[in-house]
């Protein structure tokens, strides 16, 4: 057990159960959801967007719950990852601080999400633990 993340973009909400992404180059559309990234223990990431999803009206022990994207979004988990100001997050199953080892990721991760949202997708973040 632990806390596993996971992040995707999707043509709409509530497609988690179809996880693995399939392009229909004829229609020119997502079939399903791709994942842009996949974490393993990084509590302080997930406390930032536990944090984002109170901040979006929400409430609970986020877990399991589809939390939807924006742009300015990104831009805030940028600025977060880049002057290490992720909050400090610890939990039962979470593990330890992950940071440093997964900053490149992080990185990478919002710059995907960015180029699936030009490219009309949506971006979800959700988590199991």
């Amino acid at each position: 057990m632990g806390l596993d993340q996971y992040a995707y973009s999707a043509a709409r909400a509530g497609q988690w159960d179809d996880y693995h992404a399939e392009w229909d180059r004829s229609e020119r559309l997502v079939t399903k959801p791709r994942e842009l990234a996949y974490w393993r223990k990084h509590p302080n990431l997930h406390g930032w967007f536990h944090q984002l999803w109170n901040e979006k009206g929400n409430s609970g022990s986020f877990n399991g719950d589809e939390l939807e994207l924006t742009w300015d979004d990104l831009d805030r988990l940028e600025q977060a990852i880049r002057s290490a100001e992720l909050p400090d997050t610890s939990g039962f199953f979470f593990g330890r601080d992950a940071d440093i080892e997964y900053r490149d990721r992080d990185l990478e991760f919002v710059r995907l999400a960015r180029a699936d949202m030009f490219l009309g997708l949506r971006v979800f973040y959700n988590s199991s633990w």
